[in-house]
C-alpha cells in the first residue's frame, strides 16, 4: 500500500485521538473509505466504541449498551487470596491508575465483587490456558478472571485500552467521571511465543531504555524480549573472568560512538522488571560469526593469530571464532554458563547466522558443540534458521529471518525432525526496515515495509512445508544499524509493533486490514498520552 499523504493521515490520526475511529483511502487526497459490508472483514470486530478499538483484536468481545462502570476515589482492587503473583498484577494496575488519577487504589486480597476484581477462576474460562482471560464490566465493577496470573495481566492490558487514554499519562490527569464501557471479553493467544528482539550491539541501549521497551511489549500482550547482546560492533554484557569483553569489546558501536555495556546486576534487574510484566527474556550470544568484538577483546579466539580492530560498520559475515580450538569452547562454556545462570527463562539463543568465512562442515562442528554447552547448562537451544544445516538437537527452536520464503526447504526439513520455528520474516516483522524509500531511518535490503505489509501475512502458511503445529510463534525485530536513540527506535517500532502483536495473538479469522487500521488509529491517543514517539503513517 503506498504511503498516505501526510495531511490525509494526520487528519485520520487526529480524528482517532478525539475518539472517532476513521479509515482513510490509500490514495492521497481521496475521501475516507466506505465501511465494510456486513459479514465482511470487520464482522469480527465489536461495533461499540471502546471494544471496537482493542489491539490485538480479542477472540470474542461484546458491548453492553447503556452500561458503564465509574472509577471513583474510593475504588479498591481485589486480588485472588493466597496468590502473590495475582497481588503483583493488582499492584501493577494500581500503580498505573494512581499515577494517572492520584486516587489511592488500595490492593486487597479478597473476593469482594465491587470495584476491580482480579480472580483466579479457571471455571470461568473456555479452557485452562496459561494466558487466557475473561473480562466483564458491569455497573457494579470490573472483573478479570483467569486460570493463571499471566492471564490476569493480559486482561489488565485490555482494561487499559477501555479506560480513557489519560491512563497512560505520567503527569496525572483529572479523573472525575472516568468510566469503562459495559461489556465482556473472552480471549486467549494464538501463539505461545510472541516476541520482540532488541539489538543492543550495533547501537547501545541502557537498561532503563530496555525497560521502556518492556513497557511497550506489556501494552500489547507480548511475552518475550529477545536481547541481541553481542555482535561485531560491541559486546554488551559483563562476563566474570573476561574483563576485556566489556573493557575493550564494548567501547564502540556503529558510526564510532562510545558504546557501553550492562553489568550482570543490570541484566538481572531488566530480567526481573520484565518478569513482573510476564515477559521472558531470551539472551542471545551470537556465534560463531558476528564475533569481531570478542576477537578484539581476546585475539586468541581467532584462528589466524593476528590482531583485530574495533568495527563500526554495518557489513556482516567477515568474522568467526576458531572452531577447532579448545580455547574457543572454554570461552563458550564460560559465557553460556554465566548467561544461563542469570536467566530464569527456558531459552538461550546462540545466533548461528552469517558465518560466511566458515566451511559448512566446520560450522556444523561448532554448532553441535555449542548446542551441547547450552543443554549442559539447563537451557533450550534457540538459534537463527541456519542451524537447520547443522543438525538441531531435539527441542531446538529455529528463528526464521529471511524474506520471501527463502530457505523454507531447509527449515521445513528441520521441522519434520521435530524442531519448532519462530517466524521473524524480514519483509514483514523486521521493524528496522524503512517504511518507504528515501528515509533517514531504516534499511532496505529486505525492501521497504509499510504498516500494511508488516500486518498482512499469515504465519501458518508463510513457509512452504512448515506445518502450523511447528510454528511456536512470531517475533518482531529492531536491528540497530540506523538507530541512534530511543526516538529513532520508537519511530520505527510504532505503529508496526501493534500489527505484529495482533498477528501473534489474535485468531486468524478475526484479522483484517480494514478493521485493523481503524483500531490502530484509535491507539494513537494512548501513545500520545504515554509520550511514545511514532511514525504518523499507515
Amino acid at each position: 500500500m503506498p504511503s498516505l499523504h501526510a495531511s490525509v493521515l494526520l487528519a485520520v490520526l487526529l480524528l482517532a485521538a478525539a475518539g472517532t475511529v476513521a479509515c482513510s483511502s490509500s490514495e492521497p487526497g481521496a475521501p475516507p473509505s466506505t465501511p465494510a459490508e456486513p459479514g465482511k472483514e470487520q464482522s469480527n470486530v465489536p461495533s461499540t466504541a471502546g471494544y471496537s478499538a482493542l489491539v490485538p483484536v480479542p477472540v470474542r468481545a461484546a458491548a453492553a449498551p447503556g452500561v458503564a462502570w465509574v472509577l471513583a476515589p474510593d475504588t479498591r482492587i481485589h486480588t485472588a487470596p493466597g496468590s502473590a503473583e495475582a497481588a503483583g498484577v493488582g499492584e501493577f494496575l494500581a500503580g498505573l491508575l494512581r499515577r494517572a488519577t492520584g486516587y489511592p487504589l488500595p490492593v486487597e486480597a479478597s473476593d469482594a465483587p465491587a470495584g476491580i476484581t482480579l480472580a483466579l477462576e479457571p471455571s470461568a474460562l473456555d479452557r485452562d490456558g496459561e494466558e487466557d482471560y475473561r473480562l466483564d464490566v458491569t455497573a457494579a465493577g470490573v472483573a478479570i478472571r483467569a486460570a493463571r496470573p499471566a492471564g490476569l495481566f493480559f486482561g489488565v492490558a485490555t482494561l487499559r485500552q477501555l479506560l480513557p487514554a489519560a491512563v497512560e499519562s505520567a503527569a496525572g490527569a483529572p479523573a472525575d467521571g472516568w468510566t469503562v464501557p459495559g461489556g465482556s471479553v473472552a480471549d486467549r493467544p494464538r501463539y505461545a511465543y510472541r516476541g520482540f528482539s532488541l539489538d543492543l550491539a550495533r547501537h547501545y541501549f541502557t537498561p532503563a531504555e530496555a525497560r521502556r521497551f518492556v513497557d511497550h511489549l506489556a501494552r500489547y500482550k507480548f511475552n518475550t524480549l529477545h536481547l541481541h547482546l553481542t555482535d561485531d560492533q560491541g559486546w554488551r554484557i559483563a562476563i566474570d573472568g573476561r574483563p576485556n569483553l566489556t573493557g575493550v569489546g564494548a567501547a564502540t558501536q556503529v558510526g564510532g560512538g562510545p558504546g557501553g555495556f550492562w553489568t550482570q546486576d543490570d541484566y538481572r534487574a531488566v530480567v526481573a522488571y520484565a518478569a513482573e510484566r510476564f515477559v521472558t527474556v531470551v539472551p542471545e550470544i551470537d556465534m560463531p560469526g558476528h564475533t569481531n568484538a570478542a576477537l578484539v577483546a581476546y585475539p586468541e579466539l581467532g584462528c589466524d593469530g593476528g590482531t583485530y580492530t574495533p568495527y563500526t560498520g554495518v557489513k556482516v559475515g567477515f568474522s568467526a571464532l576458531c572452531v577447532d580450538s579448545e580455547k574457543t569452547y572454554a570461552f563458550v562454556d564460560e559465557v553460556v554458563g554465566q548467561i544461563a545462570a542469570l536467566t530464569p527463562g527456558p531459552y538461550l539463543h546462540i545466533g548461528g547466522d552469517e558465518a560466511h568465512t566458515l566451511p559448512k562442515d566446520a560450522y556444523a562442528r561448532f554448532m553441535a558443540r555449542a548446542q551441547a554447552v547450552v543443554e549442559r547448562h539447563g537451557k533450550r537451544v534457540m538459534a537463527w534458521h541456519q542451524l537447520a544445516d547443522a543438525a538441531p538437537v531435539p527441542g531446538a527452536v529455529l528463528e526464521y529471518w529471511n524474506q520471501s520464503g527463502k530457505d523454507a526447504d531447509r527449515v521445513a526439513a528441520a521441522a519434520r525432525g521435530g524442531a519448532k520455528v519462530v517466524l521473524a520474516p524480514a519483509d514483514h516483522t523486521y521493524l528496522d526496515m524503512a517504511y518507504a524509500g528515501g528515509e533517514r531511518l531504516g534499511l532496505t535490503w529486505a525492501g521497504t515495509v509499510d504498516v500494511r505489509q508488516s500486518y498482512e501475512w499469515e504465519p501458518a502458511t508463510h513457509l512452504d512445508g512448515v506445518p502450523e503445529d511447528a510454528v511456536l510463534g512470531v517475533e518482531a525485530a529492531l536491528w540497530g544499524e540506523t538507530v541512534t536513540s530511543v526516538a529513532d527506535a520508537e519511530y520505527l517500532v510504532f505503529p508496526r509493533l501493534a500489527g505484529v502483536a495482533e498477528t501473534a495473538w489474535s485468531p486468524r479469522d478475526a484479522r483484517g486490514w480494514d478493521g485493523f487500521r481503524a483500531r490502530l488509529a484509535a491507539q494513537t491517543a494512548y501513545w500520545d498520552a504515554a509520550g511514545i514517539g511514532y511514525a504518523k503513517r499507515l
